[in-house]
């Protein structure tokens, strides 16, 4: 039958035609059915349906969405995301937390200040020292005015020298930028230093609290000379 004959036949051109994929067949039998026939599955595929009065094919058959790669990759990231969250969350507290301070007791600035530290044992070596009680020191304490004049009389050096304490995060020639007093810019006070140890010690500054625990033995050891 002709290519012409055949399209002019209107039977056939409702039946849909079976496109082969071209790929040859894996077992070449004849024509008649032998016993060493492979089965259907190694035979020519057929790709698609196709109709000369629809004149498309219909939608061929796709392979199966892999559906499990793409689920461990969304828990992966659900997983990430949520740790991501926890870590963000603590560092907002942590920050609060930190935020809340005074910016006198922050604790990533404040270092040991040396030279009032060998200052301090001069003084208690000297005697000029006041063995007062706990609690005592609100009271013996400088007040505001009091350090101002003793600073425009002797200016910040030796302001220093009554304070424990550097605050690198303050500008020189500052009040602020000296933390830990530990006299009344006459004596050293016993209750001056208790202070210190225990606020030192909240807030991990270890080199203050150390010196002014060392101090403190000092003076101890000095009254009992006397």
């Amino acid at each position: 039958m002709t290519a012409e004959k055949f399209w002019m036949r209107p039977r056939m051109l409702s039946r849909p035609l079976q496109l082969i994929s071209g790929r040859r067949d894996l077992n070449p039998r004849p024509l008649e059915p032998h016993s060493s026939a492979l089965p259907s599955c190694a035979t020519a595929r057929f790709v698609a349906n196709y109709s000369p009065t629809l004149g498309k094919s219909p939608p061929m058959r796709t392979a199966p969405k892999i559906l499990h790669p793409c689920a461990c990759g969304l828990a992966f990231l659900c997983v990430i995301g949520l740790t991501i969250r926890a870590l963000a969350i603590n560092v907002r507290e942590q920050t609060t937390i930190t935020g809340q301070l005074p910016a006198t007791e922050k604790i990533r600035a404040v270092r040991l200040n040396q030279d009032a530290f060998d200052y301090a044992k001069e003084l208690i070596k000297e005697g000029h020292v006041v063995a007062d009680s706990r609690g005592a020191w609100n009271q013996h304490q400088p007040s505001a005015e009091e350090e101002n004049e003793f600073i425009r009389l002797h200016g910040f050096g030796e302001y220093a020298k009554w304070h424990l304490g550097i605050d690198a995060a303050h500008g020189e020639k500052t009040k602020a930028q000296y933390k830990f007093p530990y006299g009344d810019l006459k004596n050293v006070h016993r209750c001056a230093l208790l202070a210190i140890e225990s606020r030192a010690a909240q807030y991990k500054h270890y080199g203050i609290e150390n010196a002014a625990l060392e101090l403190r033995k000092r003076i101890s050891a000095s009254s009992r000379d006397r």
